[in-house]
């Protein structure tokens, strides 16, 4: 008599293998096909019952083709309408190991008790992405201890048909391969080895369709998500390596939402640096961690986008999950009962032909909690024109949360103004009984054959600051920066603002709420009332817009030196400008900076009145 071995764990009687699942996983849709394909089997044994299996390897033989069997509901106890259905997902270890069994030639046979309706059970498994480094029998064992027993006597009794049904196939077939639920190998175990009595059998009738499923509506349907799902596919139709993608297709998922964010917000999109990815994954994994999962589900990679990038690229991530690309894969309209997509929502869908009722999958998987994470999404193009007709052009202010934020980076910019000021006056000096304003390293190391130690002497700063000059876009397109006006301050912590700008009228968020960027600033602190400088007379010998803001600084200055931020360093005829009116430039570059953030002070909102303030949050995305 030979040993037991690991093989035989998950063996129920001789000749019957099973598979325990989690349903609707990729990772077990692919361990299906690899071990139909690894054994001689010549049956598949799934639990669904046999009226489902004409419309259900009909709808496998139109995949790519997402569709859905669907049955209603008889004799409910709570009197109202409702559906258990099967969902045609390639990620659903069912249906994957049926697609392999007709592709193998391999016979099928269905299993489970005809019942008037379904009861599910749902349960939180461990990641299936475990099955990567662990055997199924190590898996299934180490869930085992806290495997519960059925919850009711129906379950029992569906538990018992099925074990019983595979006494029968025992006599025809000589290898069966059983892919069941987790939840309930042992106990379809436990009735095959005990030899339970089935139920007998209930006359009824319950109708039974397939329709095609709302490609806006695949979230709700499929196991992994649309674009995964895809993935899947994609990798059969190509034959390229498909076991790595519940994690190489989350990559692939984001790098997909950043190109959808170029081309729809091409400046939003160039945050998105890699090393900003770098972040937004390690934070994904730690959120995954977190909640005891190897693999993110879409909650986590929403929410880790909107915490790291904002709203617009969360909503691109959001965007790109539900999209399924085989959903134009054209199929015979005559294949389902009404030419209508069923429309699939949270355990409730509109069927058509039979209206809106409560829905059971047969297939149950991991038990899933709805979250929300909120979004500010883009308007329509109505709503836009809508509040574009209501704009009162004589009543508009700032957005405060955005003042402060300029406010504060033009105080530091002011700061490395004045250091740079500073800096040309440092001196260094022999160390003696003082290290003065620390040791200067490259005047010692200069010296170092002469064994002295020098210091830096940094006198007392010399002259301020008044005005700074912002240059974000050099040269300034006149057709782009249309928008050009001078804001005073609202109060003393304010400085007095001119600018020039896209238009704000061309990007409508909200009610009263329009978005622009500057193209360049000016920024004069402590505030004072100065002319409107796009219309001053004394300025109207420049041409181009950057060195009418230039002008006006020099001519508002009353301080000698004026901080200029700009891509490049300052060319000759902003020197000649700034000499015209006894002015010094000092330049800092904009590299200096993060683009990142500049990119995010660039933009700022034009509210239609100070009410606007009140609501102007819930409709301003998060940078």
């Amino acid at each position: 008599m030979s040993q037991p071995t690991a093989d035989d764990f998950l063996t129920i009687g001789p000749g019957i293998r099973v598979l325990p699942i989690v349903h609707g996983s990729g990772d077990c849709a692919i361990r299906v096909r690899e071990e139909l394909l690894a054994r001689p089997y010549d049956c598949l044994a799934v639990p669904l019952p046999p009226s489902f299996q004409d419309e259900v390897e009909a709808g496998v033989e139109r995949l790519p083709a997402i569709s859905i069997v669907v049955q209603r509901d008889v004799d409910r106890d709570d009197g109202g309408d409702g559906f258990s259905y099967v969902p045609i997902d390639p990620c659903q270890g069912v249906i994957a190991g049926l697609r392999t069994a007709i592709g193998e030639r391999i016979a099928r046979a269905f299993i489970d008790r005809e019942t008037p309706y379904f009861e599910a059970v749902h349960c939180v498994f461990p990641d299936p992405y475990a099955l990567k480094t662990v055997t199924p029998e190590r898996f299934s064992a180490a869930i085992l201890p806290a495997t519960p027993p059925p919850p009711s006597e129906w379950q029992v009794g569906r538990i018992a048909w099925m074990a019983a049904r595979l006494h029968d196939l025992q006599r025809r077939y000589r290898r069966i391969l059983l892919v069941c639920s987790i939840l309930d190998w042992p106990w379809i175990r436990d009735a095959y080895q005990r030899r339970i009595e089935p139920p007998e059998a209930e006359p009824f009738f319950a109708p039974l369709s397939s329709f095609k499923a709302d490609p806006k509506t695949l979230l709700f349907l499929l196991g992994e998500l649309p674009f995964i799902t895809a993935l899947y596919e994609r990798g059969r139709a190509e034959l390229t390596p498909d076991d790595n993608l519940s994690v190489d297709g989350v990559k692939e998922l984001i790098l997909q939402a950043r190109e959808r964010l170029r081309v729809e917000r091409p400046r939003i999109a160039q945050r998105i640096t890699p090393q900003l990815l770098g972040t937004y994954f390690r934070y994904i994994r730690n959120l995954a961690l977190s909640e005891r999962r190897l693999t993110p589900d879409l909650f986590t990679l929403v929410l880790a986008a909107k915490q790291t990038s904002g709203d617009d690229f969360a909503l691109a991530v959001a965007e790109t999950a539900r999209e399924y690309a085989y959903a134009g894969h054209e199929v015979d309209a005559d294949a389902f009962g009404d030419p209508e997509p069923l429309r699939m929502g949270v355990d409730q869908a509109d069927v058509p032909g039979w209206g809106l009722g409560a829905m059971v999958s047969r297939l149950p998987g991991q038990a899933v909690s709805w979250r929300s994470c909120e979004l500010r999404p883009r308007p329509l193009e109505r709503e836009q024109k809508r509040w574009r007709q209501r704009w009162d052009p004589y009543g508009m202010c700032s957005w405060p949360p955005e003042d402060d934020r300029i406010e504060s980076f033009h105080r530091h910019v002011k700061d490395q103004a004045r250091a740079i000021l500073g800096a040309d006056l440092v001196k260094s000096e022999k160390f003696t009984t003082s290290v003065r304003d620390g040791i200067d390293i490259r005047e010692t190391l200069r010296n170092w054959h002469t064994g002295d130690v020098y210091v830096k002497v940094i006198p007392p700063g010399r002259g301020s600051i008044e005005v700074v000059v912002f240059l974000f876009d050099v040269p300034a397109d006149p057709k782009l920066y249309t928008n050009r006006a001078t804001w005073y301050a609202e109060h003393s912590e304010e400085s007095t603002l001119a600018f020039y700008a896209t238009d704000p009228m061309t990007n409508l968020v909200g009610p009263g709420i329009a978005e622009a960027q500057y193209g360049g600033a000016l920024f004069l602190y402590p505030p004072r009332p100065i002319p409107e400088i796009w219309t001053d007379p004394r300025l109207r010998s420049v041409e181009t817009l950057e060195e009418t803001l230039l002008a006006a600084a020099f001519l508002h200055s009353k301080d000698r030196h004026v901080a200029v931020v700009s891509p490049g360093p300052p060319p000759a005829a902003w020197r000649r400008l700034a000499r015209k009116y006894g002015r010094k430039i000092v330049h800092l570059p904009l590299k200096r900076f993060s683009g990142q953030m500049i990119e995010r002070l660039r933009t700022f909102h034009v509210l239609n009145g100070k009410h606007v303030r009140s609501y102007a949050a819930d409709y301003i995305r998060e940078q």
